[in-house]
């Protein structure tokens, strides 16, 4: 009976002093998370900070997914994720409804982005278009639809055009749409769309007679792929004016009406987490080496000040819901105006 005992005694012991040790390591790596969701097209900048972020913070987990910039938006009011990207900014139903639900927000500008119109580079009659040909080509059909390239200007080939876009649940067809056929949302509906920006990507690229936009990122990775088209926001087809979308033509506003800025919004509450603030924080401020790693183009350096102090005062609200459009907006201008 004594040995028995003693048995016991020993194996509760060993049993208190191992399950201590696990709850100590348990607390040691257990991590907080932070949940990014939202624009795909904003999604490789995301992704880039997070996984820099995570290796100096390793007990920060941070989950990145790319629903959209409507969806990420819809999760966002629905206070299921921290922080979600733009690729254009909230509209006012949006806001409206973030206010319904008690969530105040942040909005935080982090990079300018060109749209890419791109071909396959089986294409060599198409290296330019102006808007107005562009509009012709996306317009909604009670306008009349563009099928053939040689509809769109003549001695290009009899051939059908198949297009590919941004799906309606992505800001880059509200941005597209907005800016080029006029009117945000209004499109023909005959075209592969999706927010999945690669799988556009891969259409346009086995499809020589096919047309497709994305953000400039998405080019800028598969530029062994794809032909750039060139842009004239000229009424003719002269190619004169037709710029490209860079680095420069991208920042400068000379690439237009397809530039644009791209954000993220950041939930109030959310914020005021340690780790989230530390998060947001690193995000602006390892922008300006980040950004052009994925093929956006950075702020500029007082901007990312504005930004920074935008964020650290607590500042929420969109600078934007007042402003009749966001193509060709300046984002050091609005950044500077007081908050209403």
């Amino acid at each position: 009976m004594k040995k028995l005992i003693f048995i016991v005694f020993v194996a509760a012991f060993l049993s208190s002093c191992g399950g201590g040790a696990k709850t100590e390591n348990a607390g040691a790596s257990e991590k907080t998370s932070i949940k990014v969701d939202g624009s795909s097209t904003v999604f490789p900048i995301s992704e880039a900070v997070s996984e820099e972020f995570e290796i100096e913070n390793p007990t920060v987990q941070i989950t990145a997914n790319a629903s959209g910039t409507g969806a990420g938006f819809k999760k966002f009011i629905r206070n299921e994720i921290d922080v979600t990207g733009a690729s254009r900014p909230i509209k006012a139903s949006e806001d409206k409804d973030c206010a319904a639900n008690n969530i105040q927000y942040l909005e935080i500008p982090i990079a300018y982005d060109g749209l890419a119109i791109v071909v396959s580079k089986e294409n060599t009659w198409a290296d330019n278009l102006t808007v107005a040909e562009l509009k012709k080509i996306w317009e909604p059909a009670a306008k009349g639809t563009i099928t053939h390239w040689d509809q769109v200007r003549a001695g290009w080939p009899h051939e059908k055009i198949n297009l590919y876009g941004a799906g309606t649940e992505s800001g880059t067809f509200d941005y597209f749409t907005e800016a080029i056929v006029g009117e945000a949302r209004s499109c023909r509906t005959d075209y592969t769309a999706s927010e999945d920006d690669n799988g556009l990507v891969s259409g346009v690229a086995g499809d020589k007679y096919s047309l497709g936009y994305f953000g400039y990122a998405y080019f800028f990775e598969n530029q062994d792929k794809l032909k750039l088209v060139a842009i004239d926001d000229a009424d003719e087809a002269n190619g004169k004016g037709a710029v490209l979308p860079t680095i420069e033509t991208i920042v400068n506003g000379t690439y237009q009406p397809l530039s644009r800025p791209l954000l993220i919004y950041i939930n109030k509450v959310s914020s005021e987490r340690p780790e989230v603030k530390k998060f947001v924080n690193y995000y602006i401020d390892n922008a300006q080496t980040l950004v052009p790693e994925t093929g956006y183009v950075a702020l500029s350096p007082e901007a990312y000040k504005l930004v920074k102090a935008r964020f650290e005062t607590g500042t929420t609200g969109s600078l934007f819901l007042t402003l009749k459009t966001t193509v060709g907006v300046k984002l050091e201008e609005i950044l500077q105006t007081p908050q209403q």
